[in-house]
């Protein structure tokens, strides 16, 4: 009998509680569900049950995001690599051996951090609005790069309006056509966790180590033409963030790669839920034919 009841779920991993949403039936098919900034697993509410009828989901909070625990600066330095080696220790812990991963905004190069360290376990991949070359970065983070050029103090605290509320709604709304689709819980949950003692300064700190997630695009697109695995790419096309540029390119390293744009923002999930589920379940099915 099938269990599609969603269960929330805490493990030890890195020295750090981590949150995870997990469904489905163990012996099924493993879907690691990676969350962007500056949401978490609740991002993925509407996909999950889409997907567990034949597939096990299992949808972490990064550390400092959602229900996971946000430790101070002092003791765990907010990076990508400790993301990374925080989300090692969680599929460790699980035995995630063999898996499909799905990765989302910063979801993707710490994904695809994982993807780099776990050749042998993944295979295949899904990315909506995931960035792995410069194609893809639009114009909006052009003060990001400034700061990166400079790391003076000016240009870091000139990026505070990031975590700020009208720049949540900005990611949320840019885009989307119908803003009725975009249920007021999302942006909300998101600024409480943004509002809490000390995110704003995590928060900089993984925006200023992003520039080492740019670093690493020539190894991900390399790890991507060695390992040629099955690749869906799903793309917001009105993104401010990332362009739709960013989507085609991932043919140039993976010319099997399928590639489904949808007219909305950033947050695709928050309106194209149904038609990115049907997609998602079409390519598993040829994954696991």
């Amino acid at each position: 009998m099938k269990d599609k009841r969603i269960y929330y779920r805490k493990v030890k991993a890195a020295g750090q509680t981590i949150f995870y949403r997990e469904s489905g039936n163990q012996g099924d098919p493993v879907i690691l569900l990676l969350h962007g900034y500056p949401t978490s697993s609740h991002m993925f509410r509407n996909l999950i049950p889409l997907l567990n009828i034949n597939y096990h989901i299992i949808a972490p909070d990064l550390p400092g995001f959602g229900f996971s625990d946000s430790p101070s600066r002092d003791v765990f330095n907010y990076t990508f690599a400790n993301l990374t080696q925080a989300l090692q220790d969680f599929i460790d812990v699980l035995k995630l051996y063999d898996f499909v991963i799905y990765v989302f905004d910063y979801g993707a190069p710490t994904g695809f951090r994982l993807m780099l360290n776990n050749p042998g376990r993944i295979k295949g991949f899904i990315t909506q609005n995931g960035n792995a070359y410069l194609e893809g970065l639009g114009s909006a983070w052009d003060p990001v790069k400034k700061y990166w050029a400079s790391n003076s103090p000016e240009d870091r605290n000139a990026l505070r309006g990031f975590v700020k509320q009208e720049e949540l709604r900005f990611q949320y709304f840019t885009g989307v056509n119908n803003p009725e689709l975009i249920a007021p819980e999302t942006y909300t949950m998101d600024q409480y966790f943004l509002d809490q003692p000390e995110s704003d300064e995590k928060q900089l700190d993984l925006i200023g180590d992003y520039k080492n997630n740019i670093a690493l695009y020539p190894s991900f697109q390399e790890y991507f033409r060695n390992h040629q695995l099955p690749a869906l790419i799903l793309w917001g096309n009105k993104d401010p963030y990332f362009l739709p540029a960013g989507a085609t390119a991932y043919q140039k390293d993976l010319p099997n790669a399928m590639i489904r744009f949808y007219d909305t923002g950033h947050f695709a999930l928050e309106t194209h839920a149904t038609e990115i589920g049907t997609e998602i379940l079409q390519f598993l099915d040829a994954v696991y034919k």
